[in-house]
């Protein structure tokens, strides 16, 4: 099995299981791990991920970069020229698609919480699929290390790793790590903001859990939303994001139950029991008078809605 899948507590955990060859992700992985994020995706009952690797010293060391039993380096030459011209259906710049159209299917962004658990090297795919599919980062301070590795060997990339990385970090820092293709550990990637904290190999999996626990405990659809949120609009003018998001959350507040539920535990101080309920279609508002229309009007501009 190229991928561990387990799901408990409202948590998926994918595990990238072929330790011997650094957890690399060959086909057979690929095509495992495209499987897994449709399922999260899809699962209501499931509200974080978990993203790790097998042993101490690999989170994903990148792709299979040998080719299959019986291809000719001239059928490789012509399959890659043909691919800048005709793109096979059903693919993005040369990658499968799967739970998202936007990005290939082993490193979608889907719309739930990803929690990455560095366990050691994320290098070439594996610091891909770090930039692209996780959204809180834990690495393990004794064995993560990082590294592009691509420029070295005379490629650009392409995968999304070099699209991501000035968008994550500072420029200067994005610049050193893109241009010199030098691993650093995770020290340095806690410096540069590229992961949120370091861990303990014995401690890292505990702390992701603490937070995916967390976070299973929000209100399932207002997170969906929230992330959805950041990932569309984040290069968006700030008037024309905010605009969005006051969308937003006019939909959660009249379409889900949750936002009823924090309020109604807020004032009766107990912890709320989120449950991600949608709002079925129901009668307009009725009609009002001239005299009713003004009172509305008066307790809107007075509250600011």
């Amino acid at each position: 099995m190229g991928i561990l899948f387990e799901k408990k507590n409202r948590i998926a955990y994918i595990t990238l299981n072929n330790p011997e060859k650094a957890n690399i992700l060959d086909r057979e992985t690929s095509n495992e791990i495209s499987e897994a994020w449709k399922e999260v995706w899809e699962d209501r009952d499931i509200r974080v991920a978990i993203l790790t690797g097998t042993g101490d010293r690999h989170f994903c060391a990148g792709h299979n970069l040998a080719p299959r039993p019986g291809v000719t380096q001239e059928d490789q030459d012509r399959m890659r020229a043909e691919g800048v011209f005709w793109p096979l259906a059903g693919t993005v710049n040369g990658a499968h698609i799967g739970a998202d159209g936007r990005l290939g299917d082993h490193y979608p962004q889907i719309m739930k919480p990803v929690i990455g658990a560095i366990n050691g090297w994320a290098a070439g795919a594996g610091f891909y699929i770090m930039l692209t599919s996780t959204d809180i980062r834990i690495a393990c301070e004794e064995h993560a290390r990082f590294k592009f590795a691509l420029l070295s060997q005379g490629w650009v990339g392409g995968g999304p790793g070099a699209t991501y990385l000035p968008r994550q970090i500072s420029y200067a820092d994005a610049m050193r790590i893109l241009l010199t293709d030098e691993p650093f550990d995770a020290a340095e990637a806690l410096r540069i903001n590229l992961i949120n904290e370091t861990a303990p190999h014995d401690n890292l999996m505990t702390r992701s859990e603490e937070i995916a626990t967390h976070i299973a405990g929000m209100p399932p659809v207002a997170v969906r939303m929230m992330k959805e949120f950041v990932i569309r609009f984040r290069e968006t003018p700030v008037t024309e994001a905010w605009r969005v998001q006051t969308l937003m959350n006019a939909l959660l507040t009249q379409l889900s139950t949750d936002g009823d539920e924090g309020r109604a535990a807020f004032l009766e101080k107990r912890a709320p029991q989120f449950t991600g309920g949608v709002r079925q279609k129901g009668d307009g508002f009725p009609e009002l008078d001239d005299e009713q229309w003004e009172r509305l009007m008066d307790l809107r501009r007075d509250m600011g809605g």
